[in-house]
């Protein structure tokens, strides 16, 4: 069935149909003018077999002489596409472009989408490993759960490059985020609090995971089949382990069993999951957060009617976008920089808070608890403050030194912008 969104459609479809060359959001450009045939010598043959030997001399030359460093791929299986579901590696395509052009203009990552069309998510270790030559890390996206923590697991033991699912820590990182200064706005104390988690999947099993390590003790998480109970729980494993660390009243129920009494609602599920008459059984001025996407588990008018206090959602045309754009650019360019072996809970908080902090206290309200995507100095401020934990906790083979890699995000960005400010001059017909 097809859904209506708030956003023009006719508007998202053309900014696909009608950029100023070609479809789609993407293009490659290189870095080297080309106007003789000696520059096509020096950029191509004879010219390029002076670095193919240097990197057969000297092995770690690839870091020199190429794009790898700075280069990751956008990578998914189609199995779990915003709150579509299996959609397909086809219909996943735009998707994995819109993030590989967030990672350019927010960070100044050269990113390549990789739908990959395989029989089973594990499927993707095999061919992720095959490509790691070309490669500086791998975004993993829309991939669903329980396959996801496999992919992952295997990632990290093979590859000698970070890999990061976004749908998991990504978004849990944010999801701290929003907590830290939702938790300030309404004066309360993050280890008093009642959270339920609605939704067992990647992002609330990273979600229940970055929430343990803040303390919070008071923890329920309702899936598809109901509240997640130790004992009540035989699979899939995370599963299993949830139940074992949360819901230490051992309800039994569904949804709305799960969010009565509750401080606060994380919906990473689907469309529709929460209503106004369950928010009222919460605890008095609840934060929701209704994170499903593009349709949230309920639309802030109904939440904030219902009393709740705050209400966040993971789309751009309401207040207070919790959304991972805020986080994965910083997160990738800190793991380049630092040459990450991958990145640990620590960490992730560590960025949560750093993101959190760009609010100054003064400014923090009920509709402004989150910086926009937009900030200057977001970036540049998150990817620094991870690039510190991770060279911290020992995750890094190069330390690129304090505040380099906020000078380095700062560099990038504002090359990005001289070339969209030539790409903005052919959208409005010059050149043409």
């Amino acid at each position: 069935m097809r859904r209506t969104y708030l956003v023009d459609a006719q508007a998202a479809l053309a900014a696909n149909r009608h950029p100023y060359y070609g479809h789609g959001k993407l293009e490659v450009l290189p870095k080297l003018n080309v106007a003789t045939l000696d520059d096509i010598a020096t950029l191509y043959t004879p010219g390029v077999a002076y670095s193919v030997q240097e990197i057969i001399d000297r092995p770690e030359a690839l870091h020199e002489l190429s794009t790898k460093d700075n280069m990751i791929a956008v990578v998914t299986d189609g199995t779990a596409v915003l709150g579509l579901g299996r959609a397909g590696p086809r219909a996943a395509v735009p998707v994995m472009e819109g993030k590989a052009a967030m990672f350019k203009l927010l960070a100044g990552i050269d990113a390549v989408p990789l739908c990959l069309a395989v029989e089973k998510s594990l499927d993707l270790v095999d061919i992720l490993a095959a490509l790691e030559p070309s490669f500086g890390g791998y975004n993993i996206e829309d991939v669903g759960a329980p396959g996801c923590f496999e992919v992952m697991r295997a990632l990290e033991t093979r590859l000698p490059i970070p890999a990061i699912h976004d749908d998991q820590y990504g978004t849990a990182t944010v999801i701290v985020a929003t907590l830290i200064n939702a938790w300030k706005v309404t004066g309360r104390e993050p280890r008093d609090q009642r959270v339920v988690i609605n939704g067992a999947g990647a992002a609330g099993a990273a979600t229940f995971d970055l929430l343990r390590g803040m303390g919070i003790g008071d923890i329920i998480v309702n899936d598809r089949n109901g509240i997640l109970c130790a004992g009540q729980v035989q699979a899939p494993a995370h599963h299993v382990s949830i139940a074992a660390a949360s819901n230490a009243e051992r309800r039994k129920g569904g949804i709305a069993e799960a969010v009565r009494g509750a401080d606060v609602f994380i919906g990473v599920s689907v469309a529709g999951q929460l209503s106004g008459d369950m928010v009222r059984t919460m605890r008095s001025r609840p934060i929701v957060l209704a994170l499903a996407n593009p349709v949230p588990e309920i639309m802030p008018e109904e939440a904030l009617a219902a009393g709740a206090a705050i209400i966040a959602t993971g789309r751009f045309d309401y207040p207070n976008q919790c959304n991972n754009v805020l986080a994965f650019p910083a997160l990738m360019r800190a793991a380049l920089d630092t040459g990450a072996k991958r990145l640990d809970r620590d960490v992730y908080l560590t960025c949560a808070r750093a993101i959190a902090a760009e609010i100054p206290d003064a400014a923090l309200g009920p509709s402004s608890i989150l910086p926009s995507p937009l900030s200057p100095s977001l970036y540049p401020n998150a990817a620094e403050a991870t690039a510190r934990a991770i060279v911290n906790r020992g995750l890094a083979r190069r330390d690129p030194g304090p505040a380099s890699v906020a000078d380095n995000t700062r560099r990038l960005r504002r090359l990005v912008a001289e070339r969209q400010s030539v790409i903005a001059r052919l959208g409005n017909g010059a050149g043409s």
